[in-house]
């Protein structure tokens, strides 16, 4: 790895950058360069939240950051919903900065396409239910975090999470990734696919991945299908929580 490569680590809903603690110390130790973005309105910029918070938003929150720090080669990892954020930011700092990103990595992550949203990536009964709970509970300003036992967790790992998650802006659900999917086709991909249990929400983009893994020893493989690799952890949704030192070994794997 080149030591001048800086791993961006993209937290998912309800989370902040908190969630990367256990992670972000075996990184450095193992002389890997690491940077956790906040996005706005959650975590430690909880106090943030309001309803003009969007995904471009959260993107501009990533690219920001790296044109700011003037990082030159960076990795981006996305976990949960942040799948749709660092696909957005990987495009966007391909136009500013061609061959700033080297890889991606999706954790347990949503894989989006072209005109897609974090919300038409899930099953329509959750859709629903997600844009109802916006309502009742979140006045349409934001989605209400679950017990973080629907991530796996339990015991002290399930308090630590239930004690930081904040509301999820919700302005972020419905809005779609505007980009060229033939652009990031071959930029080197991975996804970390954590399997028990598997989150429900996520089959969508897990059966996208799988099926470009599938086809590319095929003489019909495209770009995308050759730019993936898939890697499986027996875990839940929350690996970075109860599982760092195992998914350090597979982030340092993947590129």
């Amino acid at each position: 790895m080149n030591n001048n490569t800086v791993y961006v680590l993209v937290h998912g809903s309800w989370h902040g950058a908190w969630c990367w603690q256990r992670v972000q110390p075996l990184l450095t130790q193992a002389g890997v360069a690491n940077h956790a973005v906040c996005l706005t309105g959650v975590g430690e910029r909880a106090h943030c939240l309001s309803a003009g918070i969007r995904l471009a938003t959260h993107v501009q929150d990533v690219v920001s950051t790296v044109v700011a720090n003037e990082w030159q080669r960076v990795v981006l990892v996305g976990h949960s919903y942040a799948g749709m954020v660092i696909t957005q930011a990987a495009y966007d700092l391909t136009t500013l900065m061609p061959n700033v990103v080297q890889s991606l990595i999706y954790l347990d992550a949503h894989v989006p396409y072209n005109g897609e949203s974090w919300a038409s990536l899930q099953d329509p009964q959750v859709m629903a239910l997600r844009i109802k709970e916006a309502r009742t509970a979140g006045g349409g300003v934001f989605l209400p975090p679950p017990d973080a036992s629907v991530f796996g967790l339990f015991g002290a790992d399930r308090e630590w999470v239930n004690r930081r998650q904040t509301p999820q802006p919700f302005g972020v659900y419905q809005d779609k990734v505007v980009i060229q999917d033939e652009v990031l086709a071959a930029l080197p991909k991975t996804y970390i696919d954590c399997v028990s249990p598997a989150l429900p929400s996520l089959q969508i983009s897990r059966e996208r991945v799988q099926a470009a893994m599938s086809a590319q020893t095929t003489k019909n493989a495209t770009d995308f299908d050759k730019s993936w690799r898939r890697f499986e952890m027996a875990c839940g949704h929350d690996p970075m929580v109860d599982q760092p030192q195992a998914l350090v070994k597979l982030l340092l794997a993947a590129y």
